[in-house]
């Protein structure tokens, strides 16, 4: 439990850090570059990590649940690893070559060439995120401080040479370091805990269930990553500009809402292998309440306050980004149960087909939509086809689940969350009269909606994750006022 505990806090630090990385740098880019260069980086790098999720071949989801199951077995650990890992580095190597023939082909690069080629490295080195087998191991400490000292230095070089309105070559290769760092540094210090095997390597026994997991990839990067790409195509950069703006905003808080997920799916996986159901159940009801407690505050949330939210994170050029923002607001609950029924219970328990099939609703539903919607409202309509696709494809994520578990939705929990959640209504409205500075409205107004929101779920629902936040809390505040007294009386 220990264990489980310390893994928790460290990928809890992970996402805190990933929550404030794109708070400090973001709105710093945003007023410097502007809606077209900023639009023009999110291009590139979306247009490079669709060939990079390719050449993955879904071996960062596939390789948590194989690692986990052969933890133990140094031999078998080594085998897996190996396998995955040779598998790897070819296609990073293939699709680096395809994508430098496509960049080179294409029409519309022109002078950007040279940024295009730059991002490269992201497929080229893809195969050194192997945060997979850090996670297989539950070795979240590992992936956690390694990535946040990666994502200080980011920012320090942001701040330091991204200076005016034509440094977006600088911003772009900075951006391309935040992604890459990491994975870098631990591909080198991999090799203390695992070494790679020639011989005896078995690598058609990973090739159905990569397929499903690589086409679920593929299929879901159509509604997470193509969205900006055909954006990009059918209208410009300054529509990609407004459209990433208000996509961070709402997508921010995401990784806080999965956080409980990442740790536990390896515990998932190996109760399913012991066949542990009264565990496996146990943590997948735990689990479902917290992506309840934590999502739905938040989506209200962001859609109260999304042009306050909008003008703090990004300035006044990306106001046109409003309505996608308020249409997107929504997404952390959505993708949250998303993950919760995809990746924790589908995946983790190799419902692999299942999962593919489910994307790839997602993926029709998303490529129809955006090819009708964009041509008229741009990105608006990109933001809604965002949305229905999320929707279709949790929903049907939800219809599987409930076809092959015996896990029952809490919907009493999600009720009282829900109700514990529309006191911000009238909060934010009085406080948006009261209080005239900007940034001062939106602190205030999400620490005082935290407050009684917890209050809310603590003394009138009894929440157990709020009960637990509530405890942590008083024994904190008990500390320090110990610690202090201590100290006074020495």
């Amino acid at each position: 439990m220990s264990s489980t505990k310390s893994n928790y806090l460290f990928n809890l630090l992970l996402t805190v850090v990933s929550l404030i990385f794109p708070i400090l740098s973001f709105p710093y880019a945003a007023r410097i570059l502007g809606p077209v260069g900023i639009g023009k980086v999110q291009f590139i790098i979306s247009f490079s990590q669709y060939f990079a999720l390719i050449s993955a071949l879904g071996i960062p989801i596939y390789g948590i649940r194989e690692i986990a199951k052969v933890q133990n077995d140094k031999s078998k650990l080594d085998k897996t690893f190996s396998e995955l890992m040779i598998m790897y580095v070819i296609t990073s190597v293939i699709l680096s070559i395809l994508y430098i023939i496509t960049v080179s082909v294409i029409s519309f690069v022109g002078k950007e060439v040279r940024l295009y080629y730059s991002a490269t490295g992201i497929i080229l080195l893809g195969f050194c995120s192997i945060d997979w087998f850090y996670a297989g191991m539950e070795q979240f400490k590992t992936i956690a401080i390694r990535s946040v000292a990666i994502k200080a230095i980011s920012l320090v070089l942001l701040y330091v040479f991204v200076k005016t309105s034509n440094d977006v070559f600088t911003y772009l290769l900075i951006t391309i370091f935040s992604l890459l760092g990491n994975n870098i540094i631990n591909i080198f210090l991999v090799w203390n805990r695992v070494s790679i095997v020639s011989t005896k390597l078995n690598f058609k026994r990973h090739l159905k269930p990569l397929f499903y997991i690589f086409s679920t990839s593929i299929a879901s990067s159509m509604y997470t990553l193509l969205d900006v790409i055909i954006l990009g195509f059918l209208a410009d950069t300054k529509a990609v500009g407004y459209y990433s703006a208000g996509v961070k905003l709402a997508k921010f808080s995401i990784p806080f809402v999965t956080s409980l997920g990442a740790v536990i799916i390896p515990q998932i996986s190996a109760n399913l292998e012991e066949k542990n159901l009264d565990k496996f159940y146990d943590l997948l009801n735990k689990s479902f309440e917290f992506v309840v407690f934590i999502s739905v505050p938040i989506s209200l949330g962001l859609f109260l306050l999304s042009r306050e939210a909008l003008l703090v994170f990004s300035g006044p050029k990306f106001l046109a980004g409003q309505a996608v923002m308020q249409i997107l607001a929504f997404l952390p609950f959505i993708i949250g149960l998303g993950y919760f029924f995809g990746i924790q219970i589908l995946v983790a328990s190799g419902k692999d087909k299942q999962l593919f099939i489910s994307v790839t609703v997602g993926m029709v539903v998303s490529i129809v939509l955006n090819f009708l919607l964009i041509p008229y409202f741009k990105e608006t309509g990109a933001a809604y086809a965002n949305l229905v696709s999320e929707i279709f494809v949790t929903g049907t994520y939800i219809y599987f689940v409930k076809t092959l578990f015996e896990f029952k939705i809490n919907y009493k929990s999600l009720i009282q969350t829900v109700i514990s959640s529309l006191v911000f209504i009238p909060i934010t409205m009085i406080l948006k009269h009261i209080i005239g500075n900007l940034i001062f409205e939106v602190l205030v107004s999400i620490a005082t909606c935290s407050a009684i929101y917890i209050l809310i779920q603590t003394f009138l629902f009894k929440n157990s994750t709020a009960v637990s936040i509530c405890n942590i809390l008083s024994k904190s505040l008990k500390k320090v006022v110990y610690g202090s007294g201590r100290s006074h009386s020495l």
